[in-house]
């Protein structure tokens, strides 16, 4: 059957914009998003934390930064930190969603993406939520004699009230992670963010404020958002199964993480889409402003890093390509 060439139903795009590293990336993202997508018809929105007890200092971007957003399409939509804040800030992306329009569908984004193809061409069902399977087996760290895959994840869902057996996936044996669960919190979507967030944000705290007794020796900093977003998926009737491979995380977005890993592992394209849409004036501009863009993307460290590593044969564990990175001298973040 051929992939349908656009999507049937409308969507907005979430992604979380504050003082820092997170605004620069900002800036590439919708910068990408128009260059890549030209035919989005959604509202891009760049969600801002606003200052308040949780935040030591003003969490707010540059003024020079907001008004290249809006030049870009954005829609910047303040939001108050009323239970993370800087303490947690992974916890943005579960507190901003409650700034975006209810009852419309959405797309999460973490700031650090690349809008690479056309969004349009992704087939999302908005009932049916999933998230990125592009992550490693980061949690639970099974101890010699603590509890195991089995029983730490199924201590949460049955806090929640939600069947635990439906969630595995049997094309993996017991106690092999991959069994379990799992997404990366990079992107998420579901059919409004209001139903997602008061989940997300209800099972988030939970787990953090009354902890099983089987996660005692598991860390929830910075898993937290992680831990919550399988069982918000899995309650709302998503899975891991409900997007095409190859778009998402692949051939339409990247989730570099940092633009010294960017360089090491992407594709060709990727650094094609970060170069061409970093190079206009008033782009380069704001962007040259932030250490890591100046040297990796301006200063063409970006390509020393690049030449360090083959691409059709990476090292498995990211750690190992970070360490290549430090040990000759160019890791930035």
């Amino acid at each position: 059957m051929a992939r349908k060439t656009r999507t049937e139903q409308p969507f907005n795009i979430l992604i979380v914009g504050q003082a820092g590293r997170l605004q620069f990336e900002a800036v590439l993202f919708a910068a990408s998003l128009r260059a890549s997508s030209p035919e989005f018809t959604g509202q891009l929105y760049v969600a801002e934390p606003q200052p308040g007890a949780l935040w030591k200092n003003d969490p707010r971007m540059r003024g020079d930064v907001r008004s290249l957003l809006e030049d870009l399409g954005a829609r910047i939509v303040p939001f108050e930190c009323r239970h993370f804040g800087q303490s947690y800030p992974y916890g943005n992306k579960i507190e901003a969603l409650f700034a975006m329009p209810k009852g419309e569908p959405f797309v999460f984004f973490d700031t650090d993406t690349l809008v690479t193809g056309d969004l349009m061409t992704v087939p999302f069902d908005f009932a049916r939520p999933s998230a990125s399977l592009r992550r490693e087996g980061t949690w639970p760290e099974i101890q010699l004699y603590g509890p195991n895959y089995h029983q730490t994840w199924g201590a949460l869902y049955d806090k929640f009230g939600l069947d635990f057996e439906s969630s595995l996936d049997p094309a993996y044996p017991d106690e092999y992670w991959r069994r379990y669960l799992y997404f990366n919190a990079g992107y998420f979507f579901y059919e409004c963010p209001h139903v997602f967030g008061q989940r997300f944000l209800d099972y988030a705290l939970a787990i953090r404020d009354d902890t099983p007794k089987e996660l005692v020796c598991q860390s929830l900093d910075p898993w937290l958002d992680q831990i919550a977003l399988p069982l918000v998926i899995h309650g709302l009737g998503g899975g891991r199964d409900t997007l095409p491979d190859g778009l998402l995380d692949g051939d339409v977005t990247c989730h570099y993480r940092i633009f010294p890993l960017l360089y090491a592992r992407e594709s060709d394209r990727v650094v094609e889409v970060l170069e061409e849409v970093a190079a206009p004036n008033p782009i380069k501009k704001v962007l040259k402003t932030y250490d890591p863009i100046k040297f990796m993307v301006y200063h063409g460290r970006g390509h020393k890093v690049r030449e360090l590593f083959d691409r059709d044969n990476l090292p498995r564990r990211e750690q190992a390509i970070r360490n290549t990175i430090k040990r000759n001298g160019f890791w930035m973040r």
